[in-house]
């Protein structure tokens, strides 16, 4: 059972939410249920999902805006968001990666399939995740002006602390647990994001970019035709 996980869902159509709420409770989630991006932002500070399973197309406030509210939210646990969507890959993988999100789930959804990339997610994000386990043990890393904590998720760049989404904080953690290092982009997708999961070409690109405008200095340096490193 996994009465222990709470799964906010996110959708403006009533019969989309009842047939994954059916789906999820019948697998032992927890769950809560909103139909519009305010209401997901006040349930979601209630009830503190470990999940959020968010629709991108909602009146008023679109899945995009909701995602970008949710992740600056200081009384979330950064929850692992993944965006319900049946728009194209290269709408909902770059605009969703970039408001903060984690994965994406692309209707119409089968029941077995959708409770199974529901495990992987929470079995990839769990705290006892290789993934989410730096190869330091956990230990602070300093480096100039900039510090990674990975045990409380954050980032402090000058003196500001900023907390990250999960992938972005994982890349990061990555890169600068050896710094100096090449990672190459097939090394990167196997240990941030899963040897059996398919992203875009661009996913890292735009974590990269991401990252690069929030600590600005030169840290993380492109190796042309191989991946990233970070310079020390």
């Amino acid at each position: 059972m996994n009465v222990s996980k709470k799964i906010l869902l996110v959708d403006d159509e009533k019969d989309t939410l009842e047939f994954l709420s059916y789906n999820l409770e019948k697998e032992g989630y927890q769950v809560k249920t909103a139909n519009n991006g305010k209401l997901a932002i006040s349930k979601a500070q209630e009830f503190k999902p470990d999940l959020i399973i968010l629709d991108v197309m909602m009146p008023e406030i679109d899945g995009i805006e909701t995602c970008q509210e949710l992740r600056k939210n200081p009384e979330l646990n950064n929850p692992i968001i993944a965006f319900l969507t049946a728009r194209g890959e290269d709408y909902s993988q770059i605009a969703g990666f970039e408001a903060g999100a984690d994965d994406y789930i692309t209707k119409p959804v089968k029941p077995k399939v959708f409770i199974k990339k529901i495990g992987a997610l929470l079995k990839r994000y769990n705290s006892k995740s290789p993934e989410n386990k730096p190869e330091d043990n956990h230990k602070v890393i300093k480096i100039r002006d900039l510090e990674v904590n990975p045990e409380r998720y954050i980032i402090i760049y000058k003196g500001k602390e900023i907390q990250l989404p999960r992938k972005e904080f994982s890349l990061l953690n990555l890169l600068i647990s050896k710094p100096g290092k090449v990672f190459t982009r097939d090394e990167i997708y196997s240990k941030v994001w899963g040897e059996n999961i398919i992203v875009g070409e661009r996913t890292i690109d735009v974590h990269i970019r991401k990252l690069r405008e929030k600590i600005q200095d030169n840290y993380i340096k492109t190796v042309k035709g191989v991946g990233y490193k970070f310079s020390g």
